[in-house]
Parts: C-alpha cells; sequence; structure tokens
C-alpha cells in the first residue's frame, strides 16, 4: 500500500467532517470556541466624538483666547448644550466633545482663573488635535468578528463593545481516548520493568482538551480484538474516538481489524510522516475514528497535524491548520528521506535549530521542544541560514 502524501491525508480527514450543533454561550464562556455566526456591531463606538486629554474644549479659530469655562464633561456624560463664541467646557479623557467645539488644549498648556481660561503655553497647534472621532473605532451594522475565528480575549472585548453578552459557537467536541497494548499499565502503578505506564492518554487530553474540547479516557485495551472492537463500540456517542498503538502491521496490531470489526470505515491508512506513519482514520457512525501510533512523540505529533486541526474543523474553524512560518536555519540538517519529518526544535541565537535525539519513543527533549521543523519528503541538506518551514508546538 503507498503512502498517503500528509497534505492529502489532512484533506480526506477534513472532508470526514460534519460540524457540530450551535449552541449560544455567555461571552465569558466563549474563549478558544470557533464563532459560529458573524458579529455585528450593535451600536457605534465612540458614539460621538471624545476627549484623548485632560483640559478644555475649545474652538481652535478662537485660539489665543480668552474663554469663559461654562460647562463641564467627562466620561459618560451627554453631549451636553452647544458653547458659544468665546466659551470652552472643562473636560476629561473619553468624556464628549460639546457642540460647537472642535480641539482640546491641554490642561499642561492652560491657566484658569475663575471662569476665564486663557493659553499658557504652545496650545494644540491644529484643529481636531486630542479628539478620537465619532466611530473611530466600528460604526452600528459593522463587521466585528466573521464567522469560523477562534475567540480570543480582543475578539471577546470587540464583542462586548459592539454590545454582544453571547455569542454563537459550535457544541465543544467529545473525545474519547482509548491506549492499546498488553505492555500499558495506569498511570501511578508501579509494574514490572517491562510494563510502561499509559503516558498517552494523559498527554493527549493535554493536548487535544481545553475550551473546545471535552476529553474522556476509556481504559487500556489488551491486545485482544474482541475487547479493542468492544471498547471502540462503547466510545460510539463520541465525535472522535483516537486510539494509540497498534496501528502497524505486526501480529499485535490489532486496532485496524477492530475498527473494522466495530463497524468503521477506514478512509486511509499509512502515511508519508515521521514520526507517524502507522495512521489511520475512519468514521463509525457520526464519530470520526483516528487511530495514532503508539509510540509517544509519534502520538503526539501526529495529534498536532491530525487531530488538533480535526477538533477545528468540527468546531466550524476557517482555518484549521496550525499555520506554516519561514524560519532561518540556525544549524545544518541532513538530506531527508521520502517522508514528511516533523522534527523538534527550539530557536537558537542564529535561527531554529533540530534538537539532538529524535527517536519516536524519546519523551525528554519534547519538553525543550518550541516547534516542529518540517522537512518535505526527499528535501536536501539544508544549510545554517537557509530558510525552512516550521509550526509552532502548541
Amino acid at each position: 500500500m503507498a503512502l498517503l502524501p500528509v497534505g492529502e491525508a489532512q484533506r480526506r480527514l477534513i472532508g470526514l467532517v460534519q460540524p457540530l450543533p450551535l449552541e449560544t454561550v455567555p461571552l465569558l464562556d466563549a474563549q478558544g470556541r470557533w464563532l459560529a455566526e458573524p458579529v455585528f456591531a450593535k451600536r457605534t463606538q465612540p458614539f460621538a466624538d471624545l476627549s484623548a486629554m485632560d483640559g478644555y474644549a475649545i474652538r481652535f479659530s478662537e485660539l489665543p483666547g480668552p474663554w469663559t469655562v461654562v460647562a463641564e464633561s467627562k466620561a459618560g456624560s451627554s453631549l451636553g448644550a452647544p458653547l458659544d463664541v468665546g466659551q470652552a467646557a472643562r473636560i476629561f479623557t473619553g468624556a464628549p466633545i460639546p457642540p460647537g467645539a472642535d480641539t482640546i488644549l491641554i490642561q499642561e498648556e492652560a491657566a484658569r482663573e475663575g471662569d476665564t481660561l486663557l493659553l499658557n503655553g504652545e496650545g494644540p497647534g491644529r484643529a481636531g488635535r486630542h479628539i478620537r472621532p465619532r466611530a473611530m473605532d466600528f460604526l452600528k451594522g459593522d463587521l466585528l468578528v466573521a464567522a469560523g475565528e477562534q475567540l480570543n480575549a480582543a475578539h471577546i472585548a470587540l464583542a462586548a463593545a459592539g454590545g454582544h453578552a453571547r455569542v454563537a459557537v459550535r457544541r465543544r467536541a467529545r473525545i474519547a481516548i482509548i491506549s492499546t497494548g498488553d505492555e500499558l499499565i495506569p498511570v501511578g502503578e508501579m509494574g514490572a520493568d517491562h510494563q510502561l505506564p499509559s503516558s498517552n492518554a494523559p498527554m493527549l487530553a493535554a493536548l487535544l482538551g481545553g475550551q473546545d474540547a471535552v476529553v474522556e479516557e476509556i481504559g487500556i485495551a489488551p491486545d485482544r480484538l474482541d475487547v479493542i472492537a468492544g471498547m471502540i463500540k462503547r466510545a460510539s456517542d463520541a465525535d472522535i474516538i483516537i486510539t494509540t498503538g497498534g496501528a502497524s502491521v505486526g501480529d499485535h496490531d490489532l486496532v485496524k481489524p477492530a475498527f473494522e470489526a466495530a463497524g468503521a470505515t477506514l478512509d486511509f491508512w499509512k502515511v508519508a510522516m515521521r514520526p507517524g506513519k502507522p495512521l489511520m482514520a475512519g468514521t463509525l457512525g457520526r464519530s470520526i475514528v483516528l487511530g495514532l501510533p503508539g509510540n509517544p512523540l509519534s502520538a503526539f505529533v501526529t495529534a498536532s497535524v491530525f487531530a488538533r486541526p480535526l477538533i477545528a474543523a468540527l468546531g466550524g474553524a476557517a482555518r484549521p491548520f496550525a499555520p506554516t512560518r519561514r524560519a532561518r536555519l540556525g544549524r545544518m540538517i541532513p538530506p531527508n528521506g521520502g517522508r514528511d519529518h516533523y522534527m523538534r526544535g527550539i530557536w537558537g541565537e542564529d535561527g531554529v535549530v533540530a534538537l539532538d535525539g529524535q527517536d519516536s519513543a524519546a519523551l525528554t527533549n519534547l519538553t525543550q521542544a518550541q516547534l516542529f521543523i518540517v522537512r518535505h519528503a526527499n528535501a536536501p541538506m539544508a544549510a545554517a541560514g537557509d530558510l525552512v518551514d516550521i509550526i509552532d508546538i502548541a
């Protein structure tokens, strides 16, 4: 069976997606979710010309004064009465400009004797100085946040300023994780030397769970076809069923036949990438099944490249894939083989540097890694100073 290129596998995986149902949530619960419906401004901001400084609202044409102070404007005030010729208003930052005024004389350049205001400095220099114009930020009806954006603190602030207390998002994805392998024992148990703590499940829960997904660990399945298939069936109410281990072609690699025995239809198996070649994906009813390799680093990489974008697509993301950037290489990398290689790397003084020790079972330097250096299939040697593709590690 020919290995599927990474890009084609990603497209086919996203092609399996049916967006999750809509729900409306308070802004306090919207962080990290993907917006399902666009947010338009219900109001104009600022609603009027506002002062950007403490001082006095005047007519620029009346410089150098004097003026008679007849009013006061503070943040939260209404526009107030218009100013007549020769009149000024005491004003504070964020306050509306009274009709008739067009400039702010800052308080450091003003002198006041009772209600008489005098220029005491160079003055504002031009009409409109120190004024934030009406609708400088947005106008009622403007698009504030487009559907498909992942909401961050800035989006939430903008939606709130636009008059919204709630937004429409997709329901959080439900993810079920099944670990497979006779060698695995629950985390925290001290087994025999040949047994391994089941580290993939908590790792994937940390990587994939959060504001946009809820993760449930189903358990550890021994290398028995009936047990693995049974656990897959029990997880069939999840939006994504993820297995780790048993995805290759050995006598004890039973995930593929277990998926099929559970009623799943596989879309692809084996991807031209390292680490992570024995990756499979398909559907079981409305669930998407994703079989990841058992080696921890392989599971981390494939979850980053496939599972995270899958969650984003289910959530309605306009751009589900992590962006690839170009960066200067700080140290030589040898030629690559026939599969895309996701190398763990860090930022060095002269650019990005591949970490030593890229074995797919090693976790220690994953804690140091800041990014993946993506070496495409059959890429030639890359010298220090060359541009390479990188993906930030979440």
